[in-house]
């Protein structure tokens, strides 16, 4: 996993909670949990939300950085703060719901980890899920681009090409042996962004992580993003009123045992 920056990655954090607040709107509302668990939590928002909102419910968070949990352990929710990797998630006792909300993209192997995870739902939990579907978009086509080229290829070898989000049907496909009920859906946001490079500003916060991680020096960091922010230009034009407009798709899935 790529080491985090907690400010950074809530310089947009309206947009970044907009979508969590989505999915949990689609939870169903006759669902009383006991046991909650955010995968990928990061700084605490979500968690502390589902702590206000379920009272009854033990909540955990679980994050693999130090940086966010340190963040999240801040807040005043009773909410049980674990670090750990997502792929070795194994409560000791069925959950009621399993939430995440733009994480699971960082995991691979979604075949196997998609019904692991729901097979870790008490019968009639909710396993409520939302991930980025923007790998394919211009801002990460460039990104793999540059780190191709003859400069950066050997430094980035080991960052990831591929992406491990698959389309709805297999997740539909996955998940339909343990659970009954399966909604899944997809929307495109439109965000409206202002400042300089607002797109490669967004990215510092979380896809760009792990190109950066591979270029700790400063000057070489510098270089990448500049040679970054060059080429985004190109597909995000400079406007006359002075914003950028980002669409950005994500994928839904709400699931019930």
């Amino acid at each position: 996993m790529p080491s985090w920056d907690p400010d950074q990655y809530e310089r947009y954090k309206a947009y970044r909670d907009r979508p969590a607040l989505d999915l949990l709107l689609q939870i169903p509302t006759d669902l009383a949990p006991k046991t909650i668990w955010d995968l990928g939590c990061g700084p605490g928002e979500q968690a502390a939300l589902l702590a206000r909102r379920h009272p009854a419910a033990r909540v955990f968070g679980l994050d693999s950085s130090s940086e966010m949990l340190a963040v999240a352990r801040r807040r005043a929710e009773p909410v049980t703060w674990v670090q750990a990797d997502i792929d070795r998630f194994a409560p000791d006792r069925p959950a009621d719901l399993i939430f995440t909300n733009a994480a699971l993209q960082w995991v691979g192997g979604h075949a196997a980890l998609f019904p692991r995870l729901a097979s870790h739902l008490a019968p009639g939990g909710v396993f409520a899920c939302q991930m980025p579907l923007s790998f394919h978009e211009a801002w990460h086509l460039v990104l793999r681009d540059i780190a191709a080229e003859p400069a950066w290829s050997a430094k980035l070898a080991g960052v990831r090409g591929t992406t491990p989000v698959a389309g709805a049907s297999d997740y539909f496909d996955w998940l339909s042996s343990i659970c009954g009920e399966i909604d899944i859906w997809s929307t495109t946001y439109l965000h409206v962004l202002d400042g300089d490079d607002p797109v490669v500003e967004w990215m510092r916060g979380t896809g760009l992580r792990p190109y950066l991680d591979a270029v700790p020096d400063p000057e070489e960091q510098a270089a990448f993003l500049d040679a970054y922010r060059a080429r985004l230009a190109e597909f995000f034009p400079p406007r006359a009123d002075g914003l950028t407009l980002f669409p950005f798709p994500r994928l839904f899935i709400v699931a019930r045992r």
